[in-house]
């Protein structure tokens, strides 16, 4: 899997007056990439970012964008990276995305909102109900940490080891 940058509006641009030409663009090099990718029996990944708070030039910026891209591109080996911090900033009802969207979901990316920290940093998104839907949905894949830890690594997955416990899971059978 890789993940498939769409770019930026250029600087002084107004984003209304380039979204045409730069959604051929990409839908072209998206073709492109998907095929090479192909060969290789990869996985290419769009990932849409908010441009609210974390880029404000990036193009892709939501679910529902990526979605018709990926539905014009037409490639089976092109999928979304759903990063539901950015998705909760740009659209919230992460509920529902996640449902209307898990076809396309070829990988998950967490962080805590507003601070991008650990889920079990205080913030808006409730990890162990999200966990439980993605379960519930039959979702295999991995779940990427994107976020910035609020001291060492280590302290850093300490909620996910409270989380499995929650679960009666065991953590790998270490101390660490």
């Amino acid at each position: 899997r890789i993940h498939l940058m769409a770019g930026r509006v250029p600087l002084g641009t107004d984003r209304a007056a380039v979204a045409g030409k730069m959604e051929t663009t990409f839908i072209e090099n998206l073709r492109y990439a998907a095929d090479l990718l192909a060969q290789e029996d990869m996985i290419g990944l769009v990932e849409p970012i908010n441009n609210r708070i974390t880029d404000p030039r990036y193009f892709l910026n939501s679910p529902h964008q990526a979605a018709a891209m990926l539905e014009k591109v037409g490639r089976p080996n092109l999928k979304l990276q759903l990063d539901l911090f950015h998705c909760q900033i740009m659209d919230g009802n992460l509920s529902r995305n996640l449902e209307t969207y898990f076809p396309l979901i070829g990988h998950i990316q967490i962080a805590q909102v507003p601070g991008r920290h650990e889920p079990n940093s205080p913030g808006e998104l409730n990890f162990p109900y999200i966990f439980e839907l993605l379960e519930s949905l039959g979702y295999t894949g991995y779940v990427g940490c994107e976020y910035a830890p609020k001291g060492d690594t280590l302290e850093g997955l300490g909620w996910l080891r409270s989380y499995w416990e929650s679960r009666g899971l065991q953590h790998g059978g270490t101390s660490k």
